[in-house]
């Protein structure tokens, strides 16, 4: 819904226009009384009103039709109350006791020129109002957070199984972080926790990850991807969310998800890895070389050696590559596909359909480059967001033999003397002490 306008029709519309919202009556003097408990702000300026909601809307408004520019709009805290202020006082006083003018188009003829008007907290009475704004809003969500927090008649069900919780908040916050590894916070850390819950439980019902936010198809395809993503979190960069956290009123610039990080580690401490309720559902991988998808890797590696030439499990085992280094390969290869170049002769092809003739014909699909060509620090990362192929990825240690493993060390990639780390290892000041201690008794 757009603004809401008086019984007086603007000018340019006819007279059997419908009434589709509802009337304002008029206005007490000033204009802000008959809107304090009102669900629309008004402009600060002239009749226009719009919900709470569309707040962009109305600055929009202010700035195309009466050149208004606030700066840091993001931080004022009740913007309501802000704005109601400001048009009390500029029914008081002209606008340039309190706006510093910004002339546009100052080189061009006058009647070309547009004067805007910045009100901005270097207006000391600006800042006293926002922080005053500020001081309300914290003693208003500290009073609710209390409430919240003396409450005993919570009752909610737990959004990933059907145990139900009565009495606190706390008991079905701190059940969700340590059953379903799923931590939103430490309870005293937020506020309005019954709405929090209510946006979180509708994203699901609505087939949404709460993390990354995409939708899917059913509950089960979405389950397994936020079991197996990791995206059993939410979103730090949806503002949504700003509101249910208590640091979000406390100041400026200061965002929930740091304090998540600084304050609960408590409570991640403790966390089990226990999605048994989740049910598995059967992967979508895509080929590195076509659009084919396949349910298991199974189905996947078979197709691409019958269709292209290209047997993924047995370049593993010849070459020992562990996780990471079939991470790289994947995604160097996905690269590679996706410009349409050859990863072995690096030759480049108009379309991808004329690549992989080239490489199925040349038999370049079968034959990796040189391991410094794609075992670099830069394949680390994704070609392609949510690769499912990625997740599925088995390291190889089935191919090593339990005496083999023993005496195996686990060193970063760029370890070049293996023998002088042994040499130097703290572990072998562990083991000397070890040795000592067992000799004395």
């Amino acid at each position: 819904m757009a603004a809401f306008r008086g019984a007086a029709a603007p000018s340019g519309r006819g007279d059997t226009e419908c009434i589709l919202e509802p009337l304002s009556l008029p206005e007490s003097p000033g204009g802000v009384a008959a809107v304090e408990n009102s669900p629309y702000v008004p402009c600060i300026f002239c009749k226009e009103c719009y919900l709470s909601a569309e707040q962009n809307q109305l600055l929009k408004h202010m700035i195309i039709e009466h050149k208004l520019v606030i700066a840091d709009v993001k931080l004022v805290v009740d913007f309501r109350r802000y704005i109601l202020y400001w048009k009390k006082r500029f029914a008081e006083q002209p606008i340039t006791d309190f706006c510093s003018v910004i002339r546009t188009n100052s080189e061009a003829p006058l009647e070309e020129q547009d004067n805007y008007f910045l009100l901005c907290d270097v207006l000391p009475e600006d800042r006293l109002l926002r922080e005053q704004l500020q001081q309300k809003r914290l003693r208003e969500i500290l009073e609710q957070q209390q409430r919240e927090r003396d409450d005993t008649s919570f009752h909610s069900m737990c959004m990933f199984c059907d145990q139900e919780f009565t009495g606190n908040r706390s008991v079905l916050l701190n059940h969700m972080a340590r059953e379903h590894a799923f931590n939103i916070g430490l309870p005293d850390n937020i506020v309005n926790c019954y709405e929090f819950l209510a946006v979180l439980q509708g994203k699901l019902d609505n087939l949404q990850c709460l993390y990354c936010e995409r939708v899917f198809r059913d509950k089960n395809t979405l389950k397994d991807h936020m079991r197996k993503k990791q995206h059993r979190r939410i979103n730090a960069k949806n503002k949504e969310y700003d509101k249910f956290y208590i640091i979000n009123y406390l100041e400026f610039g200061k965002s929930w998800e740091e304090v998540q990080s600084e304050d609960d580690r408590e409570l991640l401490d403790n966390l089990e890895e226990d999605w048994s309720d989740w049910e598995e559902h059967p992967i979508c991988a895509v080929c590195l070389f076509c659009e084919q998808q396949a349910d298991t890797t199974e189905k996947l590696y078979l197709h691409m050696q019958k269709s292209h030439g290209f047997d993924f499990p047995k370049i593993k085992s010849e070459h020992g590559l562990n996780f990471y280094q079939q991470v790289k390969l994947v995604n160097f290869i996905r690269r590679e596909i996706h410009h349409c170049r050859c990863y072995n002769c690096q030759e480049k092809f108009q379309s991808k359909g004329g690549l992989i003739s080239h490489m199925e014909e040349t038999k370049h699909v079968t034959f990796l480059p040189a391991r410094s060509t794609w075992d670099q620090p830069q394949y680390y990362f994704p070609t392609y967001e949510n690769d499912t192929l990625l997740c599925t990825l088995s390291d190889s240690e089935d191919l090593i033999t339990e005496d083999q493993s023993e005496d195996t060390p686990v060193v970063s990639e760029d370890i070049s003397n293996l023998e002088a780390l042994k040499q130097s290892s703290v572990l072998n000041q562990l083991l000397y002490k070890e040795n000592q201690s067992q000799e004395k008794f």
